[in-house]
C-alpha cells in the first residue's frame, strides 16, 4: 500500500513540478484517439476560456495565476476580428486588443494556449466578431462557399497565423499554442446554405491547415470536421450528448462546457452548480474517453463599449470560477480544483491503460483503468438524481451520492466526489465609497432632439438602420415633417425591428418601447397632440448590440418599417436621418470634448435624453471597482473616455429586479484624483443615486461531513485523512469574526443554515481559536477535537461561517 502511495505522491509532484517549470513549452503537437500529444506524451488537459478583450492588460497575470493555480493547465481565448481589423487591411492589436501579450503572457506562467481564430467566434460578441465593413463587400455571403467572404477570412486568419508565429508562438516554435480552432458551431447553420455548406467547410479546413501552424486544428459542433481537423463538443452535458470524433485516430474534445449561462436583459439568472460542472467533466473523461476540457468561460470579465451582442447584458458570465472582477468564485473554483488534481493522479491509467466497465447497479457504473506498471484507477459512477445507492466494489462497499461519481486513484480509496464540496463558500460585497448624492456634483447637458429640417441624410422611405448607421452608433434618428390644418389628438403608431424607441412630436416626449432578446420586434402607439400648421415628428430607434449569429447575418434587418399618424400612412413620407448623438459627436465622454461643451448645474426635474458629467477619486487599495447605477434608467457610463458598457436598469427580470445593477470600473481606467464620469442617460434616471463602490470577499463558509473525501493534497500526504473545513481570506484580510460555528447537525449549507438538534457546545470556541485573526485555516473533522460525538446514531456535519475585514 505504501509503495502504491508513494507512486501517486511523484507523480503529483512530477506533474506540479513540470508546469512550475514552464511545461507549456515547445514540443511537436500531434494526436491519436486517445489524447493531444504533445512532444511525445499523452496530455490530459483542462483549460479555461479568458478573453483579452474582456478583461484588461493589467488584470491578465492575475487571471492566469488564479487559473493556473485552479489545476488548469491551458488557457483558451477567440480572436477578435472586428477589434483586430476594424478597416479593410487596418490592423489594430493595442491595449486590450494586445494578442501576442497575453499570449506571452500566458507562456510566462507555463500554460498551454488553445487559441480559437475562427473567424467568426458568436461569443455573445457584436456581429459574432465579424467587421461591419464586411456588410458592405460586393456580393458578399457570410460563412458560406462564397468568394469575397473567403478572401477576406482567409486574409484574416493568414495575418493572425503569420503575426504568431513571426513571435515563436506555436508549440512547434517553443511557444504555448497547441492548439487552434477554424469556424465556430457551424453545424447549427451548416443547412440553410445548401451545398455552399458542406464545401465551406472543407474549404475552411483546407485553408487552415495550409497556413502550416505544426499544431492541429478543430472545428466545434462539426460532425463532419474533414480530417485532419477534430471534431468537438460543446454543451453542458458532452458526456452525454457528444457523438464522439469522427474517426477513430482522433481524441474526443469538449472545447466548451459551459459553467455558466450568460445573461440578457430582462432574463432570470440561472446558477450552474459546481457540483454539476464536476460531475460531467469526469462522465465525459469515462463515457467518452475524453482528455481535454474546456470551462467556458473561467473568466467571462466585462463586455465594455458596444461590443456586447443584441441584448446582451454589459457583465459577461459573472458566474464563472472567476468573477467579472477576477475574484475567485466559491465553491466552483476550489470545487473544481479539486476535481483536477484527482484526475491528474488518475492520468497514467487514463492515457495509458486498457479500460473496463460493469454494472454495479440499475442507474450505476464502475470504470476502471489499469496500467502496465500496476496502475489503478476507478470512477463509480451514480446517474440516479433520487437516491445515495451503496455499491459493492472490489470487496468494499461504498455510498455513491445521488448523480455524483467517485474517483478512485487507486481502486480502493476515494479521493473526490462531484457532490461533495469540501471547497469553502464566499460572499461578495459592494461596499459604496464614493457617494454622488449632492445636485453639487453633477452637471448636465441636454441632448438635442433634431426635426427633418436639422437632417441632411434624406430618403423616400425608411432606412434600415444598421446599413445606415455602419454600427458607428447605436442611435438613429427618423425625422419627418406632418403637416395638420387644426389642433387635432391623434395616435402614432411605430412598427420597429428593434430593440428600443423613443418618440418625440415638436420636441415633446411622447413615449417608448422596446423588444426582447427573444422577440426584438415590436409596435408602439403613442397619443399625440398635433398642432395646427407644421409638425415635427423625431424618432429615436436605439440597437443594443448587433446580432451575433444565426445564417444569412449580412441580410439582417433592424430600425423602423412602418410609421403611420391615425390612418395616414407616413412610411413613404420625405424622411430625414441623424446618425449617433450630438454628444457623442462632441465627445462630451472625454476630458476634451467635455470641456468644450456648455453644461448647466443639475436640474432635478426628469427628462429624457441627458448627459450627466461628474468627477470623484478612485478608492483606496487594491480592492475592484464597480459604479452602481441602480438609480438610472437606460444608457451608457463612460470613465476619463473610456467605455465601461451599456446599462440597463429599468428592464427587469421576471423577479421584478433589474438584470444588472453594478458595472465594472477597471483600476487601470482611473487616475488617484479628479476621474471623469459622464452618462448618456436615455430615459429619466436619478443620478444622485449613483456612487462608486468597491468589490471584495466579506464572508468565507465551509461544510463538510465526516463522509466528504479529504482534500486531494492531505489524501497524497496520507495524514490529515479527516474532512476538513477550509477557510482563506483574500489578501490583506483577516479573520474577524465567526459568524456561526457547528459541529453537530446544522440545517442547510452556506447558502442558508440554522442550527440543528443536537450541537457540540465547542463549535465556537474550538473554530475561534484555530482561525481568529488569521488570513486562513484549516479545523478538521474530528470528534477529538469538539469533545466526541455531539450526535450518537446520526452523520455529523460541521459548518462555518467567518467575516473577513
Amino acid at each position: 500500500m505504501r509503495m502504491v502511495v508513494w507512486r501517486w505522491v511523484w507523480l503529483f509532484g512530477a506533474v506540479v513540478a513540470a508546469a512550475a517549470v514552464g511545461g507549456a513549452s515547445g514540443g511537436a503537437v500531434t494526436y491519436d484517439g486517445r489524447s493531444l500529444i504533445i512532444d511525445g506524451q499523452r496530455k490530459l488537459i483542462f483549460s479555461g476560456s479568458i478573453h483579452y478583450p474582456r478583461s484588461t492588460p493589467d488584470m491578465w497575470p492575475s487571471l492566469i495565476s488564479k487559473a493556473k493555480s485552479g489545476g488548469l493547465d491551458a488557457i483558451d481565448t477567440y480572436v477578435f476580428w472586428n477589434l483586430h481589423e476594424p478597416q479593410p487591411g487596418q490592423y489594430d492589436f493595442s491595449g486590450r486588443r494586445d494578442l501576442v501579450s497575453f499570449i506571452k503572457q500566458v507562456h510566462s506562467q507555463g500554460l498551454y494556449v488553445c487559441l480559437r481564430i475562427g473567424p467568426f467566434i458568436e461569443g455573445e460578441w457584436s456581429y459574432g466578431g465579424l467587421p461591419f465593413w464586411l456588410h458592405d463587400i460586393p456580393n458578399v455571403q457570410f460563412r458560406s462557399d462564397n468568394e469575397p467572404f473567403k478572401f477576406y477570412m482567409q486574409n484574416f486568419t493568414t495575418k493572425i497565423v503569420n503575426m504568431l508565429k513571426s513571435e515563436n508562438l506555436y508549440a512547434s516554435q517553443g511557444g504555448p499554442i497547441i492548439i487552434s480552432q477554424i469556424e465556430n458551431e457551424y453545424q447549427n447553420v451548416e443547412k440553410a446554405f445548401g451545398d455552399r455548406g458542406p464545401s465551406y467547410v472543407r474549404w475552411a479546413a483546407a485553408m487552415a491547415v495550409g497556413l502550416n501552424t505544426s499544431v492541429p486544428w478543430v472545428m466545434c459542433k462539426q460532425d463532419d470536421a474533414p480530417d485532419p481537423v477534430i471534431n468537438s463538443c460543446n454543451g453542458m452535458m458532452c458526456g452525454e450528448t457528444f457523438v464522439g470524433p469522427n474517426s477513430p485516430n482522433k481524441p474526443a474534445m469538449w472545447t466548451e462546457d459551459w459553467t455558466h449561462f450568460y445573461d440578457n436583459y430582462g432574463n432570470t439568472t440561472k446558477i450552474r452548480p459546481a457540483q454539476d460542472i464536476a460531475y460531467h467533466a469526469a462522465l465525459f473523461i469515462v463515457n467518452k474517453n475524453g482528455s481535454y476540457i474546456n470551462y467556458y468561460m473561467y473568466h467571462g470579465g466585462t463586455n465594455f463599449g458596444r461590443n456586447a451582442s443584441a441584448f446582451m447584458i454589459t457583465s459577461y458570465y459573472d458566474q464563472a470560477p472567476l468573477d467579472e472582477y477576477g475574484l475567485i468564485r466559491q465553491p466552483k473554483w476550489g470545487h473544481l480544483k479539486e476535481l483536477h488534481a484527482a484526475v491528474k493522479l488518475c492520468s497514467q491509467a487514463l492515457l495509458y491503460g486498457t479500460r473496463t466497465n460493469f454494472s454495479l447497479g440499475p442507474l450505476q457504473q464502475a470504470f476502471v483503468y489499469n496500467g502496465g506498471n500496476g496502475e489503478c484507477a476507478a470512477f463509480l459512477v451514480n446517474k440516479d438524481a433520487a437516491s445515495d445507492p451503496d455499491v459493492q466494489f472490489q470487496d468494499r462497499t461504498y455510498r455513491l451520492p445521488r448523480k455524483s461519481i467517485s474517483i478512485l486513484p487507486d481502486c480502493k480509496t476515494v479521493a473526490f466526489n462531484t457532490a461533495k464540496v469540501s471547497s469553502q463558500y464566499s460572499t461578495r460585497t459592494m461596499g459604496a465609497v464614493v457617494k454622488l448624492d449632492s445636485p453639487e456634483k453633477w452637471q448636465e447637458f441636454d441632448e438635442v432632439i433634431p426635426s427633418f429640417n436639422d437632417t441632411s441624410l434624406r430618403s423616400d422611405s425608411l432606412l434600415e438602420q444598421m446599413n445606415t448607421t455602419k454600427d458607428v452608433s447605436d442611435y438613429l434618428w427618423y425625422t419627418t415633417s406632418y403637416e395638420q390644418s387644426e389642433e387635432l389628438r391623434s395616435v402614432i403608431t411605430v412598427d420597429s425591428r428593434g430593440h428600443v424607441l423613443r418618440t418625440f412630436v415638436n420636441g415633446e416626449f411622447l413615449g417608448s418601447g422596446h423588444g426582447t432578446y427573444r422577440n426584438q420586434s415590436f409596435s408602439l402607439e403613442s397619443g399625440a397632440s398635433l398642432k395646427s400648421g407644421v409638425n415635427n415628428i423625431s424618432l429615436l430607434s436605439i440597437m443594443i448590440g448587433l446580432p451575433d449569429s444565426g445564417a444569412y447575418m449580412e441580410k439582417r434587418a433592424s430600425g423602423l418599417i412602418n410609421v403611420s399618424i391615425g390612418d395616414k400612412d407616413l412610411t413613404f413620407y420625405s424622411w430625414g436621418y441623424q446618425v449617433g448623438l450630438v454628444g457623442e459627436k462632441l465627445q462630451l465622454y472625454t476630458e476634451e470634448g467635455s470641456s468644450k461643451a456648455e453644461w448647466s448645474k443639475l436640474n432635478q426635474s426628469p427628462q429624457q435624453l441627458k448627459w450627466y458629467k461628474s468627477k470623484f477619486d478612485a478608492p483606496e487599495g487594491t480592492d475592484p471597482v464597480a459604479l452602481n447605477l441602480g438609480s438610472m434608467g437606460k444608457g451608457t457610463a463612460w470613465i476619463n473616455g473610456e467605455s465601461i458598457g451599456r446599462y440597463w436598469i429599468s428592464f427587469h427580470q421576471p423577479n421584478g429586479l433589474p438584470s444588472q445593477i453594478w458595472y465594472n470600473i477597471p483600476r487601470s481606467f482611473l487616475k488617484p484624483t479628479d476621474n471623469l464620469l459622464v452618462l448618456f442617460e436615455e430615459e429619466a434616471g436619478d443620478p444622485l443615486g449613483v456612487s462608486v463602490d468597491t468589490v471584495s470577499i466579506t464572508k468565507v463558509c465551509g461544510h463538510v461531513s465526516g463522509s466528504n473525501p479529504p482534500p486531494v493534497a492531505s489524501y497524497l500526504k496520507q495524514r490529515g485523512r479527516r474532512p476538513k473545513v477550509q477557510l482563506r481570506c483574500p489578501p490583506s484580510k483577516n479573520i474577524s469574526n465567526i459568524l456561526f460555528a457547528s459541529f453537530g447537525s446544522p440545517l442547510g449549507d452556506c447558502s442558508r443554515y440554522a442550527p440543528g438538534s443536537c450541537h457540540s457546545t465547542k463549535s465556537s470556541a474550538v473554530v475561534e481559536r484555530a482561525c481568529l485573526g488569521r488570513r486562513k485555516c484549516s479545523v478538521p473533522w474530528s470528534y477529538r477535537s469538539f469533545g466526541g460525538d455531539p450526535c450518537p446514531g446520526v452523520s455529523t456535519h460541521l459548518l462555518i461561517e467567518a467575516e473577513c475585514q
